[in-house]
């Protein structure tokens, strides 16, 4: 299942760029991160994969992060795999008029077990909504300084 979502920063592409390709401010818009761990190449770079670590209540999730495809300003590629689906995550990023910036996250989530599959096909709009769900919370941190992040 493939599908498109995308968001207007009110800030310049400098300022969405210098945030998102920082590791430490994962947490203040990816609500539920509870840690990363380098696993390997050369951080932020092609080819660097970053252990997630997700809490959701009692559930639990660990997920791989790869970067396929850097070219900042303008693009950021990467897988993100766990139990049961891998997704394939193209971001881009273009200056707009007034100093703000369109980013643009084409998605396609490819299931790896019965279970995933199921829920793609029944609940397709879910995955949609947790990527509109971390870009608006992205959004919100770049723009404001507003961090979902809650210590335990």
């Amino acid at each position: 299942m493939q599908y498109t979502t995308e968001i207007l920063i009110e800030k310049p592409i400098s300022d969405v760029i210098k945030k998102i390709n920082s590791v430490d401010n994962l947490k203040h818009w990816q609500e539920g991160l509870v840690s990363t761990e380098h696993i390997s190449g050369i951080p932020n770079e092609l080819g660097a994969k970053m252990k997630l670590n997700f809490s959701f209540g009692k559930r639990k999730m660990e997920i791989i992060e790869t970067i396929i495809k850097q070219a900042f300003p303008k693009e950021l590629h990467v897988t993100y795999t766990t139990q049961g689906v891998r997704n394939i995550q193209e971001n881009y990023f273009e200056p707009t008029s007034d100093n703000t910036t369109k980013w643009i996250a084409i998605t396609d989530c490819q299931p790896t077990n019965f279970k995933i599959s199921l829920m793609l096909f029944l609940m397709p709009s879910a995955f949609k909504k947790q990527t509109e769900s971390y870009m608006t919370n992205f959004k919100k941190f770049v723009e404001k300084g507003v961090s979902v992040y809650k210590p335990n």
